[in-house]
């Protein structure tokens, strides 16, 4: 009876002796739920505390980095580029994300290659274009995946996904890799793409980032890109059409395009007048891109920064010994 009783006492409890193995996918998150709950109960006012510590701690951080992007925007840009193409790389490889890693492999081995080209001088004629049509194709191919990704999400939540027997679970992950894919590599591409059009402009002459061009502009040729104009403002080109600005200069529609939506540019590149994006976008469709980039902006700050900040917060929470 005694050798009973202790055999009773010495058994592990029953959720243990459960073999993990058998467990399914939901039952094992259950089970991890319910251990986090039974060790953090009765931290209630720590909590708090936590919460307090991580709400004054962002709203410290967006005055910094406002105030850093007013007054030194070109060492903000630069820094948080920087972040946004290291940060992620840390959680691929930590996480063992081997589909992203390829990715994010391709697109800094093109990309490099592009602002290596983006930054010799002389300058190649052929170099602008290339450079804008590789980010013009980043920046429609992110835009895809995004439509996608949320689509696939908005089909999932409406449970569309059932009528083709597709999992749930399968259907939001697809939507939210997509939309993460979207998202991250559209940001990647406008700051590269902005990089390289004060880059080139600046080593063609007719741009200047601070002062007057240092060459004069002719009427056939284009500020953006250096080459002459063949196409007239009247005609219909095969391939790109010519546009004219308020200031009345001339530019390739492939290249004015690809200066103000892709390399985020406001300004007209030669005599740096406003450029009124609603009057040269007049496709409706093609507006969504502009909003589109204005959401990428967003982004931006959660990749970048975002981590920075719950480090911070750990840092402090670790050092007052909350849990």
């Amino acid at each position: 009876m005694a050798a009973r009783k202790a055999a009773v006492l010495e058994a592990p409890p029953q959720h243990e002796q459960i073999s993990h193995t058998k467990l399914s996918a939901d039952d094992e998150w259950n089970l991890q739920q319910e251990r986090m709950y039974k060790m953090h109960r009765g931290h209630e006012s720590m909590h708090v505390e936590m919460i307090l510590i991580f709400l004054c701690t962002l709203v410290i951080a967006q005055v910094v980095l406002v105030q850093w992007r007013q007054r030194h925007g070109r060492s903000y840009n630069l820094v948080t580029l920087l972040q946004m193409w290291v940060v992620p790389l840390y959680f691929t490889i930590k996480l063992y994300w081997w589909r992203f890693l390829s990715m994010w492999g391709m697109f800094s081995v093109v990309t490099s290659y592009i602002l290596f080209r983006a930054t010799r001088k002389p300058l190649s004629g052929r170099t602008p274009r290339l450079v804008y049509k590789w980010f013009l194709l980043i920046y429609k191919l992110s835009y895809a995946f995004g439509v996608v990704g949320y689509l696939a999400i908005m089909f999932t939540m409406c449970g569309f996904n059932l009528f083709f027997k597709i999992k749930a679970r399968d259907s939001m992950d697809f939507g939210i890799v997509s939309l993460f894919y979207g998202l991250y590599y559209g940001v990647m591409g406008r700051d590269f793409a902005e990089i390289c059009s004060d880059y080139m402009a600046s080593t063609i002459g007719f741009y200047s980032d601070s002062g007057m061009p240092t060459r004069s502009l002719a009427d056939d040729i284009c500020a953006v890109c250096g080459q002459r104009i063949i196409v007239e403002l009247d005609e219909e080109g095969l391939i790109e059409n010519t546009y004219q600005l308020s200031c009345n200069h001339v530019f390739h529609e492939f290249c004015i395009r690809g200066w103000c939506i892709v390399g985020k540019k406001q300004t007209c590149p030669y005599c740096k007048e406003k450029v009124d994006l609603k009057r040269m976008i007049s496709n409706p469709w093609e507006r969504t891109h502009f909003l589109y980039g204005q959401i990428l902006d967003w982004l931006r700050y959660l990749v970048a920064w975002q981590p920075v900040v719950i480090g911070v917060v750990q840092g402090i929470n670790y050092s007052l010994g909350l849990e």
